[in-house]
Parts: structure tokens; C-alpha cells; sequence
């Protein structure tokens, strides 16, 4: 950590490689979350494999907390930093003349999503300790389905939660998802200064990108609210 905060590009690729690690991460636990709208057995046999199985459990899962940690602390050491090198006043920089309200809120968006986190924590990743390992209750595969519809089930408060949280990780991914490439130097060569864009990435990944930042995290809130009408 100490190394990579030391010069501003290094930064600004760790802060690219950790937040598209992280959009694997979400991309995945999509997928398996929309099984519980289409077929609750089949999201019950994929849960019940993530929560048991030892790859899973105990390397990929420390690995992805590390990588939320990371992720946000390089946020905030960028954020800081920026703000500190900026030789005109805030006051005075007119930034919307020159970047969209996505890039200049990074640090708020994040925050919002970092509650969410701290949320999803308390709703599954903690009860799921207990379960397993202080109330020590047998192994039931069955369980998961049920469990997280009694989550939004006549609970307005915590879904509209949930639904807010992902408005604001879309517009968070709205700018980072894109500016994760450019960070890593992907352009287009042949295009670049002709398309109107101005970070410089090909239409592709822009057009990608702006896709998934808002496919997935709308598809989160389409899972939210179908169990929460579903079982009124």
C-alpha cells in the first residue's frame, strides 16, 4: 500500500485493477441472485456451493473483502489528493463546464455504496456466520431461497434501501467503469480525437460500459422489487 500510493499513476492502475475485480464480483453474484427470480431450487444449489465450499469460503471470499477495502481506501486517498493539488479554489472551478456530475461525485456515490455494503453485511454475510458457526445449526441446502425473501418481504423500508443503493453504484459505474479502462491505457488508436469522446476510450468500451453500469445494477433492483411485491 505504502508503495503504490506513492506516485499518481500507480494509484490511478490499482484503483482501475481493484474496481474491475470488484465488477466481476458484482456480474457473478448478479447472476446467481436472478436465479432466485427464475428458478428458487437452482439459486438454493448455487448458494448452498458458495457458502460450503472451501475454495470459496476461505480464499475467495478474504480476497474479496480485501479487494472492497482496497478499492475504497485507494478512493479516498485519491480523492484527497486530488482535491489537494488543485491550484484554483473550488469555489472558482467551474467543473461542470468540463466533466459530468458522475466524475465529480465519485466520492460521494462511493460512500452511498459503501453503506450499502456495510447493509449487506448486516443482512446476509453476518447471519450466515451465525448460523453456521455460533448457533451451529445442521447443514440445510434447502434454506437460502427462503431466506432471502424474508429479507424484502413486507419491508418497504429495507428494499426501497436496497433500490436507492443501486441507483447510486449506477451512476458510480457510470464514470468508473469507463475511466477503469482509460487508467489502463486503452484507447482506440484509430478513433481517438474523433469520436467526441473526451477520455478517449474506443466506442466500444464506452458503449460497454455504459451498458453494464446500468443493465446490472437496474437488474438488482428489478430482484428487489419483484421479491418484495411477490410476497405481499
Amino acid at each position: 500500500m505504502a508503495g503504490i500510493s506513492k506516485t499518481s499513476i500507480a494509484r490511478k492502475v490499482a484503483m482501475a485493477l481493484s474496481g474491475l475485480f470488484l465488477v466481476l464480483f458484482l456480474l457473478q453474484h448478479f447472476t446467481i441472485n436472478f436465479t432466485s427470480v427464475v428458478s428458487p431450487s437452482t439459486f438454493n444449489e448455487i448458494s448452498h456451493f458458495m457458502g460450503t465450499n472451501f475454495v470459496v469460503q476461505a480464499l475467495l471470499q478474504p480476497v474479496l473483502i480485501a479487494g472492497v477495502v482496497f478499492h475504497f481506501i485507494m478512493g479516498f486517498v485519491l480523492e484527497i489528493r486530488n482535491r489537494n493539488a488543485r491550484s484554483v479554489k473550488y469555489a472558482k472551478f467551474n467543473g461542470g463546464a468540463n466533466s459530468t456530475w458522475m466524475s465529480r461525485n465519485m466520492i460521494i456515490s462511493g460512500i452511498v455504496v459503501l453503506a450499502f455494503l456495510g447493509l449487506h453485511f448486516y443482512d446476509f454475510w453476518i447471519p450466515e456466520l451465525v448460523h453456521k458457526y455460533v448457533e451451529s445449526h445442521p447443514d440445510d441446502p434447502y434454506r437460502y431461497y427462503d431466506e432471502t425473501i424474508a429479507k424484502f418481504a413486507g419491508d418497504p423500508i429495507r428494499t426501497g434501501l436496497y433500490v436507492l443503493s443501486f441507483v447510486f453504484l449506477m451512476l458510480h459505474l457510470l464514470h468508473g467503469f469507463a475511466s477503469s479502462f482509460q487508467s489502463l491505457g486503452a484507447k482506440n488508436k484509430y478513433q481517438e480525437g474523433l469520436s467526441g469522446y473526451k477520455s478517449g476510450t474506443s466506442k466500444f468500451i464506452r458503449k460497454f460500459t455504459t451498458a453494464f453500469a446500468i443493465v446490472i445494477p437496474m437488474g438488482f433492483v428489478f430482484i428487489a422489487l419483484y421479491h418484495y411485491f411477490n410476497n405481499l
